[in-house]
């Protein structure tokens, strides 16, 4: 296998059944050797530095009914919320003070946030802070919302594709929901001239390695900004409660697969990961990522707003859980950063 590994790091590709053969190795010296390349890969392009997103999840309320999450319409058992202006503002202005220059509005697809309402914040956000990213993460909308929301001043957008396979798709997500329109908004999100971000979960339910290799090649078509890739996690309020969590393993050798494949993309460690491992970004880091996305929601909605069941840091403080994240990356030789932390476009060694 380390011949694929060089070569992966050599060419950013490899044959559909060289990429099969990767994903299917499980082998520790396998892992380890793509964690090395993915992290020098990484130091090529961003040094040490960690970027920093400060998450704001806004609402809990969700139209959509999919299978694996927490926040669920059908879900009768979630405690829901909504923030409202002014409370998402008071989170910015803690997070500016800490530090963060990105802000990522996260929330289920809530019909109380209009696309007017949506704007206004937007506006208002970047009124006071007009240095900031906004990030959004609010689902699938119209080309018309995607415009309106650029034109109010959001600079980036996160969509996880979640599957590339039809059929798969369809086990997650119930029938009024469409693989084709998801591919459609992010395609839309990047001809309007966002930052796009797409991904997937490893380990979901009924997911092969073969359905893995569809996620990576549709990625290298759509040649996303940032690519948020995390272990599939449980909620005992959904249809798949029963079902097993993804694995640590392949979480790290797929981060070390998408920084090989996509050199300067922007790739979170994310929350999942710590979640399901004490180490979990740290894991990450050393796999190859080069984000964090902390939260800054107040502590009482971050409890409310459960995708997947015993989630990090559910308790913690901005602040706290800021000083706490530096010292830990600073433990495993990376340095948290304070800029916006756009992807790089130009190469430096």
């Amino acid at each position: 296998m380390k011949e694929l590994v060089e070569k992966l790091a050599l060419t950013q590709d490899l044959s559909d059944e060289e990429l099969l053969c990767l994903i299917g190795d499980e082998s520790p010296d396998t892992q380890a050797l793509l964690a090395e390349k993915a992290d020098a890969i990484r130091r090529q392009w961003y040094g040490n530095d960690v970027y920093v997103r400060g998450l704001i999840e806004f609402t809990n309320y969700c139209k959509n009914n999919c299978y694996y999450c927490g926040i669920r319409r059908g879900n009768t058992k979630a405690d829901r919320y909504r923030l409202t202006e002014e409370e998402i503002l008071t989170c910015c202005r803690q997070g500016w003070a800490l530090g963060y220059r990105t802000f990522v509005l996260q929330g289920g697809e809530d019909p109380y946030f209009t696309d007017q309402r949506l704007c206004d914040l937007i506006r208002h956000i970047k009124a006071e802070f007009p240095s900031c990213a906004v990030t959004l993460s609010v689902g699938e909308k119209s080309w018309e919302s995607y415009a309106a929301y650029r034109e109010a001043g959001a600079d980036r957008y996160l969509l996880r594709h979640e599957s590339a396979n039809p059929t798969h798709y369809g086990k997650l997500h119930p029938a009024e929901m469409s693989l084709a329109n998801r591919k459609q908004c992010l395609f839309d999100l990047k001809e309007l001239g966002y930052q796009v971000g797409a991904g997937f979960m490893v380990g979901a339910p009924y997911q092969t390695p073969e359905h893995l290799l569809e996620d990576l090649r549709f990625l290298q078509q759509l040649q996303p900004d940032m690519i948020g890739i995390g272990p599939y996690l449980t909620h005992r309020d959904t249809p798949f409660r029963e079902m097993p969590c993804g694995g640590l393993a392949l979480t790290l050798r797929l981060l070390s697969m998408v920084r090989l494949m996509f050199p300067s993309v922007l790739l979170p460690a994310t929350t999942a990961l710590g979640t399901l491992h004490p180490s979990g970004r740290e894991l990450g880091m050393k796999a190859g990522a080069n984000v964090v996305m902390p939260n800054l929601s107040p502590a009482a909605a971050r409890k409310k707003y459960t995708l997947y069941e015993n989630k990090l840091s559910a308790d913690s403080e901005a602040a706290e859980a800021r000083r706490e994240l530096k010292r830990r990356m600073e433990r495993v030789g990376y340095r948290v950063v304070t800029h916006r932390g756009d992807r790089k476009s130009v190469k430096h060694c």
